[in-house]
């Protein structure tokens, strides 16, 4: 029995067609992921809480991160001062508050570092972690210059003393921007002023680096009182 010729020709013409059809098939969610990465991170920039609500039902991870800083949605909307967006990647169960920049920055930080008092309110409302390995909010806040950003991460146990990497305290980086009342008021928390970091320096080497004299002043008599200059 012989068959028609063209049935081979048609037979390969279905097999490719449904090829074709799973191959589409397949991409199809690459292609969606894509949108959603592009869109999830314009949301995070822009402030659009609409886009970015939306996401967040259909399933988008909140702890994505982005190429370029390694910034997570949470911290780009922090910088940006998207508000709304913080508030909304805030409420979702799956937020990882202590999740990292590229540079090593969390959330908190971003916004102790950028003032931002009622995102460090928020925060610290969901359980940020105030005290963590190397630098910490507190620095941040130190070298911004906000006392009551400062003062609700020492109310909430932020170690005064705090080293850094190499070894900076806090109160290092107040003297070094200059802020006399920062550096007070770190110093009433209990604040070691005779504290060196890994170059050997002080609160007053920093001090004295940024011409500021009355704290250089300040801290050289109280050290002197103390015995420990």
């Amino acid at each position: 029995m012989t068959y028609p010729r063209s049935q081979p020709s048609s037979l390969r013409r279905i097999v490719l067609q449904l090829a074709s059809v799973a191959m589409i098939t397949a991409i199809m969610p690459s292609l969606s992921w894509g949108s959603s990465y592009d869109d999830f991170f314009k949301a995070a920039k822009m402030d659009d809480a609409r886009t970015m609500e939306a996401l967040l039902k259909r399933g988008f991870d909140p702890n994505t991160i982005e190429s370029d800083r390694g910034d997570t949605g949470l911290i780009l909307a922090l910088r940006e001062k998207s508000m709304s967006v913080v508030a909304l990647l805030l409420d979702s169960p799956r937020i990882n508050l202590e999740a990292k920049s590229g540079n090593g920055d969390n959330a908190l930080m971003i916004a102790a570092f950028n003032g931002n008092k009622s995102a460090v309110e928020m925060l610290l409302k969901k359980g940020a972690a105030v005290n963590r390995p190397g630098w910490t909010p507190l620095h941040y806040a130190a070298a911004s210059g906000d006392q009551s950003i400062a003062k609700m991460l020492l109310d909430r146990s932020a170690e005064v003393n705090a080293l850094s990497l190499n070894k900076t305290t806090p109160i290092m980086m107040a003297a070094r921007s200059g802020d006399i009342l920062m550096v007070k008021l770190l110093l009433d928390a209990g604040a070691d002023a005779s504290l060196k970091n890994d170059q050997g320096m002080t609160a007053i080497d920093f001090a004295r680096e940024a011409n500021a004299k009355d704290i250089v002043d300040g801290l050289t008599f109280r050290l002197q009182r103390a015995g420990k200059l």
